[in-house]
This record gives C-alpha cells, structure tokens and sequence, in this order.
C-alpha cells in the first residue's frame, strides 16, 4: 500500500482511505498492510500474506520453520496440526507434502490464499477439523505430525502445557497411529510438566534471542536435549544431566552460553568442549585459558576481576579514561541503569563489566569490548 502505513498512523489513513472507499474495506486494506509492515522481521515473503494479530503474534520466524521443517524430510505426508493461516505449512511443503488443520475457517481461508500466492497449492491441502473433538486423519496411511497448540486464552497468553488448546496431553492419543510427531511449545515451558513425555526436548535460538522449544517424538527424537543456534544450525546434544564443570577463578576468557544452551541444561556440555569452568555452580558464567571459537557463546577477553563495590568500579574504570560501559549481569540483584548512573563516568575507553557471583561471592568481571577479544 502507498501510505505505508504503522499502527500510530491507522486514523489518519483510515480517513483517507474511507473518502474513497467503504468503510469496511478500507478498515481491512489497511490492517492487512500494517500486519505486513510488522511481519517482515518474521517473513521475507511479508508483502503476499494475509495474517490476524494473534496469527502474527504466535508465528514463528520463517528461518526458524524451515530449520525445523527438515527433520520431515523422510515424511511422504506432514500434517500440520493447529495450522493457522500457514506460516509452518508454507515452510514444511517446501520439505514435503502437507496437510494443515485447523478450525478456525477464517484463517484456513487466510492459509489458503497465502498458499496459493507463493505456489504451493499443489504440494498441501487444508482441513477444517477441531483437534479437541477429533483427529481427521486415518492411520491406514504413514503420516507425520507437527502440532502447534494455541498458548492463548481469552488473548491473555498462558504458560503451562495442561492449559494449551488443545492440552498437550492430546498427543499421548495420538502417539499409537502416529508416532513421528513433532510439537511447539512456549520455550519457558517449567520442564518438570514434561517429564510424563518420551521425547526429545530442543531450544532454539536466532541471532541470540530464545524463539522456542519443539518436543519431538518416535523416529524424530534423535537425543534427550539439544540447543540449536540459528543461523546455522549450529546444535548441541545431551541428556541434561551431566556431571557438574569445575570452579574456577575468572581465567583469560569469559564465556556467556547461548540462552538455547542454557535452557538446554547443556552449559557442561559446552564447558567441556571449550575446556572452560564455571564462576559459581548456579551461575551460568563459564572461564578459560584459550580462546576457542563457538556458536554457542559469546565470548570476551577479560582485563580484571574484584570483590564487587560502587566506589572501586568507579576507581578502576576512570583510571582506564572508560566513559562507556555496558553492564551485563547474572546473580547481581544490581540494576544496570542504576549502577551507571552512580558510576558517573566520562572518558573515550569503552569496556563491559559483569556482576556475577563467584563461588557464592559478588563480583565484578571487567572485561574488553567484543571487537578486542583477540588482542
């Protein structure tokens, strides 16, 4: 649409657009090109789609989908369960034949034009079907699921997978007929309510940002956890339960795991792989002597560590001519904004300043910009 329109410009251009054209039209128009204006960071095929704003909302990033589409490869037939208006279906018929599902008609109707614009007609098919009363497929035919529960009721967003629509028990039903199954679920899910499922549990992440967890089930699970860093995919496995890393002073480098890895519980998996230790057990901090490159951490040359206090931070940093700080902190009641403001410095230098704990102990990690890791 030429006005270009954002959401704090709706009045002025629903004005304009209702001169020429009815109301309920140009109400549409215009709504169908802000959520095109805001889907663009999820879809690099924005500008074609029909979306709702709770569609949009719970959809996930294309990069992420098609990531997550090619554990289907094997699959002849996919269903995408709880499709929506198709951003997983589109991803998925790029692997393999797909049937979405879903019982809301409107965004089936919305499913079925954002298909067709992009040429995927041929390879996928739409159901109307409520999940909760009844699964539309025969077992008579070999057919992969993926499910994607609503994790909203009444708009508000919910948290635990008993409250998901449909509950994630659901697929306990369906496991028997269908058991490659892979399933969506909020990645701050509390992993005690998945201990009565046998699946895989995977974390994924873009450019350093959580986006979500997948459970995956029957020939589809290929470890117990797994953290997966997009772009890439860089993934890491294991159980989750491995032996504690040893503690240790803050060494040469400072390593800050992907929050994939430590949602993962895969921290010691990826301390053992660095030969790194960890600040304090609880703390997800991890130290070395050598500098080894990872995707899943960042990863800053240290210059120095002390006991934490205000009044020596401020010491050592003006000494250095640091105006520039950028705070980063875990275990630290100690908030960023706070602390800078109390620091009150003024200098060209720029460094970044860890609160954290060692062994039980605040301290203070100061440390090179990224960019001078390597000096």
């Amino acid at each position: 649409m030429a006005l270009a329109p954002r959401e704090e410009d709706y009045l002025p251009c629903f004005q304009r657009l209702a001169h020429d054209y009815p109301p309920d039209l140009a109400r549409a128009a215009l709504e169908t090109a802000i959520l095109r204006r805001k889907a663009v960071g999820k879809f690099p095929f924005a500008d074609k789609l029909y979306l709702t704003r709770e569609a949009l909302e719970q959809a996930t990033p294309y990069e992420v989908a098609s990531y997550r589409a090619t554990r289907f490869r094997e699959s002849s037939l996919v269903a995408d369960l709880g499709c929506s208006v198709g951003g997983d279906t589109i991803a998925l018929a790029q692997v393999t034949h797909t049937l979405g599902v879903d019982r809301d008609p409107l965004r089936l109707a919305m499913a079925r034009e954002n298909l067709g614009v992009l040429g995927l007609n041929e390879r996928t098919g739409l159901v109307r079907a409520d999940l909760e009363r009844h699964l539309p497929l025969s077992p008579d035919r070999p057919i992969a699921l993926f499910f994607d529960p609503s994790r909203r009721r009444d708009s508000e967003r919910v948290f635990s997978v008993r409250a998901y629509s449909p509950p994630l028990a659901v697929v306990k039903t369906w496991l028997a007929d269908f058991p490659a199954l892979g399933v969506k679920i909020s990645p701050g899910v509390d992993l005690s309510e998945l201990s009565e499922f046998e699946a895989e549990v995977e974390f994924i992440s873009l450019n350093g940002e959580l986006k979500e967890a997948v459970l995956w089930f029957g020939p589809l699970r290929s470890a117990t956890r797994r953290a997966t860093v997009l772009p890439g995919a860089h993934t890491l496995k294991g159980s989750g339960r491995e032996g504690p890393l040893p503690l240790s002073q803050p060494r040469v480098y400072l390593y800050e795991p992907d929050p994939a890895v430590m949602r993962a519980g895969l921290v010691a998996v990826l301390g053992a792989t660095l030969n790194a230790a960890q600040l304090d057990p609880d703390i997800a901090y991890l130290t070395g002597d050598d500098l080894i490159a990872t995707p899943f951490a960042r990863t800053w040359r240290i210059e120095d560590w002390f006991p934490f206090g205000v009044k020596p931070l401020r010491a050592y940093l003006r000494e250095r001519g640091v105006g520039r700080v950028v705070v980063k902190k875990r275990g630290s009641p100690i908030q960023p904004v706070e602390l800078l403001r109390r620091l009150k410095l003024n200098g060209e230098a720029e460094r970044t300043v860890f609160l954290t704990h060692l062994q039980g102990r605040p301290v203070v990690v100061v440390c090179f910009p990224p960019d001078r890791t390597r000096e």
